[in-house]
């Protein structure tokens, strides 16, 4: 098989085409690098430069390629953002997917792989999230991802696609520094960019019902999620029958944000206590994966822990910022 990736060029992106293109799979990249490198890509994977919106380009993509399955990662993905600029995600993340949809289903792809998001199940009062807890998103982003499973299960079942959605939990680390999170958004790279400025971690809220009171969440090494688009994607590959997968992607394992922000001082050095601040709307208590659905469908499990996670993303970041490896001391805000 050839797999088109989009977004293949991003922090996620870029380690599953890494992943797929190590085992022997067939690789194409379509990234419009507007937060892709195209660096992270290895010199035998091509890249395409533009968006997954642009039909003319779609077609002549999946043609030229010979593009029998889509791993589809871009996707606008910030929770704040999508409040400021819902119309923004909405044209991007469920009017782009359809286009994109459109031309897979006019070419004769016969695979289609989703990333979807546990932002899906929104502040659900469970702690342990099955697939089959009710989804009730609370942002724009959640929104756009419930919305483009729908269409990718309702193109499936219309089309003979065999699809799957994939719900990732908290990503973190770095299969190798080149390609780590270049970004501070997610809760690893905060800590991180704050230690540096010799400011001491930020902890939202210590009043929650979990353990030591900060929120806890569950939290997936890239490269494991990586391993598990590909095991999905093979799986969707040997398939002659249209078949529809919807699997959550997470260790199952509880780490509270104290605990994190803890062993990223030991892994730093730093040693920097966290300080609280007010809780955040919408940060529910507890969100973890339960993640036996996949194992049980195709026999895959994360295999990586929270240290390496921390110390992975850790050599990526000192990469990027020198200036890291002699840390100002730190101080309280």
């Amino acid at each position: 098989m050839t797999w088109l990736i989009t977004g293949g060029a991003g922090y996620i992106g870029a380690h599953v085409a890494k992943a797929m293109a190590a085992s022997g799979e067939r690789v194409v990249v379509l990234d419009d690098l507007s937060t892709g490198l195209a660096e992270r890509l290895a010199g035998d994977v091509p890249l395409v430069r533009g968006s997954f919106a642009d039909r003319p380009l779609l077609d002549r993509v999946l043609a030229e390629h010979a593009v029998t399955g889509v791993v589809h990662l871009a996707a606008k993905k910030r929770v704040d953002e999508s409040v400021e600029l819902p119309l923004l995600y909405y044209r991007e993340n469920v009017a782009g997917l359809t286009t994109l949809l459109e031309a897979v289903v006019a070419s004769g792809v016969r695979s289609f792989l989703f990333s979807s998001s546990a932002a899906v199940y929104g502040v659900p009062d469970v702690e342990i999230i099955t697939e089959d807890t009710p989804c009730l998103p609370i942002s724009p982003y959640g929104e756009t991802k419930l919305a483009g499973e729908w269409l990718v299960r309702a193109a499936g079942r219309a089309h003979g696609l065999s699809t799957a959605c994939l719900r990732y939990f908290n990503v973190a680390g770095a299969a190798s520094p080149a390609l780590s999170d270049t970004g501070v958004s997610n809760v690893v790279p905060m800590f991180f960019d704050r230690i540096t400025r010799g400011e001491a971690p930020l902890v939202f809220g210590d009043d929650y019902p979990t353990p030591d009171g900060t929120c806890v969440r569950d939290y997936i090494h890239v490269a494991d999620l990586a391993d598990a688009h590909l095991a999905v994607a093979r799986a969707l590959g040997g398939r002659r029958d249209a078949h529809d997968l919807t699997v959550n992607i997470g260790r199952g394992e509880g780490v509270s944000v104290r605990e994190l922000a803890e062993l990223v001082g030991e892994v730093t050095g730093s040693g920097a206590a966290p300080v609280v601040a007010p809780r955040r709307p919408g940060d529910a208590p507890a969100a973890v994966a339960a993640a036996g659905r996949i194992t049980g469908e195709l026999g895959w499990r994360a295999s990586r822990g929270m240290r390496e996670m921390v110390e992975s993303a850790w050599a990526g970041w000192l990469l990027r910022h020198p200036a890291a490896h002699d840390l100002p001391a730190p101080h309280r805000p």
